[in-house]
């Protein structure tokens, strides 16, 4: 691991891409300080003391920005749910699933598509926090600091354009530096919110909330949690594929043997997302009301309740076997494979060969989707064994910063594995 980030920097190329990365980067942290005008700063900071809302999950994702309601509090999701419904349309819409197929230009329609939609979104959400907040307060104080339409619309306003401004400095970094830009900027998110953690923590157990003992079995769990995504999220399984002897003109091609690899983890972080949002969901809206109902609601779908714990664990079970259907097509990766001749050994190609894929991939994703599942639930455990509300361990952030890390590290090595090579045709 050293002696291929030395490589990286002696690597001229790829430090150009890695400082503009970084400086990228620099932005994305400094805007996430520069706090909207206008606004009273405690009645919002009030907001995150009710536990698991929508505000909580845009903070973890913005890195402590929807917290201080700078202008990058909306964070880079409008895009990222962008991104997922265009995913999802693949299915549902025919013009959409041949843009899928059509290569490169496909792909630049999509993203023009997919950056409409999250400006739509980003509209919605962004009037949707604004006007909320022109309802809420606390303290005796409103949230804004003139409480009229004009703060409601300037609010909405900067956010939209944090959001539009972080979607750009993404795709700037996909094309200009290293990684995929806006899973590094969710990365440095969270990454930047661990201090934070880690000062917490530390109060917890100077008022003797916490005690060491327990702390030692937290970091051990950790350690353990940690090599475990690793482990599943580069688990995967090879199969074999057969292609025979060809001619081509002149040329006479031999035959060879290859693999295709399934992840047992296909889908990601997607279902885990999906789950959160959907559950937080109900506890957010009766925020807006007032009753009875109101205080079973938050009693019900509190962060470690029973029923909440159920709901997420099944919740994200069934998303990950929905969206890895979705994103691993059996009957296009079977087509393909007879378009250009190959088979896999023992299984006749077309149809039979779709539906031994798809038996190998239901048994990878059973595996993966029950991971997925304990991950996304151990967040409660951690808060009740510990004794800590609001401790937010493992779940999303766990996936998320392994899944970015392995992925830009590999993108490295690809780059100066390619440099490597130009210097050998040299």
């Amino acid at each position: 691991m050293a002696q291929n980030m030395v490589n990286a920097f002696r690597s001229s190329q790829l430090n150009k891409r890695i400082l503009f990365t970084l400086l990228m980067l620099v932005v994305f942290r400094v805007g996430a300080h520069i706090p909207i005008p206008g606004v009273h700063a405690s009645v919002i900071q009030s907001l995150f003391t009710h536990g698991a809302t929508i505000f909580a999950l845009l903070n973890l994702f913005s890195g402590g920005a929807t917290a201080t309601l700078s202008i990058f509090a909306l964070s880079i999701i409008p895009y990222i749910n962008a991104s997922i419904i265009m995913q999802l349309m693949t299915v549902v819409i025919p013009t959409v699933e041949e843009w899928s197929k059509e290569g490169e230009e496909g792909q630049k329609k999509m993203t023009k598509v997919t950056r409409w939609l999250a400006l739509g979104l980003g509209s919605l959400q962004s009037l949707g926090i604004a006007y909320y907040l022109y309802g809420y307060a606390a303290n005796g104080e409103f949230a804004y600091i003139h409480h009229d339409i004009g703060s409601l619309l300037l609010t909405a306003m900067l956010l939209l354009t944090g959001s539009t401004i972080l979607m750009w400095v993404g795709e700037e970094i996909t094309d200009k530096g290293v990684g995929n830009g806006i899973s590094l900027l969710v990365f440095f998110g969270i990454i930047s919110r661990l201090p934070y953690g880690v000062e917490q923590l530390y109060k917890y157990i100077q008022a003797g909330i916490v005690s060491w003992p327990k702390i030692i079995i937290f970091l051990i769990i950790a350690v353990a949690i940690i090599a475990a995504v690793v482990y599943v999220n580069e688990g995967q399984r090879k199969i074999p594929v057969q292609y025979p002897k060809r001619v081509v003109g002149r040329r006479m091609y031999q035959g060879q043997t290859t693999h295709l690899p399934i992840r047992v983890n296909q889908a990601g972080v997607i279902p885990v997302i999906f789950a959160i949002s959907l559950l937080i969901l109900p506890y957010t809206i009766g925020q807006f009301f007032k009753g009875g109902w109101v205080t079973a609601l938050e009693r019900n779908f509190g962060f470690t309740s029973p029923i909440y714990i159920v709901a997420e664990f099944l919740l994200v079970v069934i998303f990950t076997f929905f969206y890895t259907q979705v994103v691993f097509k059996v009957d296009d990766v079977a087509d393909n494979l007879k378009k250009g001749g190959g088979y896999i050994p023992g299984i006749r190609p077309g149809r039979p060969t779709a539906e031994y894929l798809a038996k190998v991939s239901s048994r990878l994703t059973l595996i993966g989707a029950l991971f997925l599942g304990v991950i996304a639930v151990l967040p409660s455990f951690v808060t009740m064994g510990m004794g800590v509300n609001g401790m937010y361990f493992g779940g999303t952030s766990l996936l998320i910063i392994v899944g970015v890390a392995l992925d830009t590290l590999k993108q490295m090595q690809a780059q100066m594995l390619m440099k490597q090579y130009q210097g050998f045709m040299k």
